[in-house]
């Protein structure tokens, strides 16, 4: 079927733009942030609710917005086989038409709630595919998110969003749970930045994972502070993100000029 991206490049080298710091290139590849969506977004949610476009110029890089749908990022039991998009199709794809890097310290991942959730399960999944992964307001604990839906709201559309990608499994301790995934890795996982609001209703299962992490030997680094699920919050710690990624070796393996 049909589904949509939304891609940000840098300006050219000679372009300019008013009122806006770009950083330009004569040849080469750009470095690409994949930027996932929460569940009630879409490709465009990013660009929308941000100023996105505005932070990657200044950065110098790509970014990279699939539209998933409400997949959390996976296989669907009852769905479209959206792990295997991601992983496989999407940069395969998207690198046929830009000039993306396909160097893995080129490559980062970064998301949002259902879209943090997703960028730490390709991270860990794909080790080898990205020099860094960050988390926003992240679903941390899919089991538990799965258990209490399925006990206090049986009948809720998030409930029933669950049943449609994991059917009537629970997905804790399998492919779809990152617990599971940080402890198989450990040490060798790539640098992951977990970042929460300490109102957000998702707080302690972000506490949990990041203590679980720890404990496995993960090379995670984890900030809170004021702040709800929203998009205020988001759209100044993707600034957070965009600082951090470049400490941890995030495009350094590209060719630009």
């Amino acid at each position: 079927m049909q589904t949509g991206a939304a891609v940000i490049i840098p300006q050219p080298a000679g372009a300019r733009q008013i009122g806006v710091d770009t950083v330009h290139q004569d040849q080469g590849t750009w470095p690409c942030l994949w930027l996932l969506h929460g569940l009630s977004d879409d490709h465009t949610g990013w660009t929308r609710r941000t100023a996105i476009e505005r932070y990657a110029e200044a950065a110098g890089i790509a970014v990279v917005m699939p539209d998933v749908h409400r997949s959390f990022y996976t296989n669907m039991v009852h769905g479209g086989a959206y792990g295997d998009f991601l992983h496989e199709e999407l940069p395969r794809l998207i690198r046929s038409f830009f000039p993306l890097s396909a160097a893995k310290r080129d490559n980062a991942v970064a998301g949002l709630s259902m879209g943090g959730y997703g960028a730490f399960k390709w991270a860990l999944s794909c080790p080898e595919s990205f020099q860094a992964a960050a988390s926003l307001s992240g679903v941390m604990d899919i089991s538990a998110r799965f258990q209490q839906l399925r006990t206090q709201e049986p009948d809720s559309l998030r409930r029933e969003t669950l049943t449609l990608v994991f059917g009537d499994r629970d997905p804790g301790g399998g492919p779809d749970d990152l617990f599971p995934l940080a402890q198989s890795l450990g040490g060798k996982a790539p640098p992951l930045l977990q970042i929460c609001g300490t109102e957000d209703f998702l707080y302690p299962e972000n506490l949990r994972f990041r203590d679980h992490a720890r404990n496995c030997g993960v090379p995670l680094e984890y900030r809170e502070g004021p702040g709800d699920h929203e998009w205020g919050f988001w759209d100044r710690e993707i600034q957070t993100v965009l600082a951090w990624l470049p400490e941890q070796g995030f495009g350094t393996g590209n060719s630009l000029s």
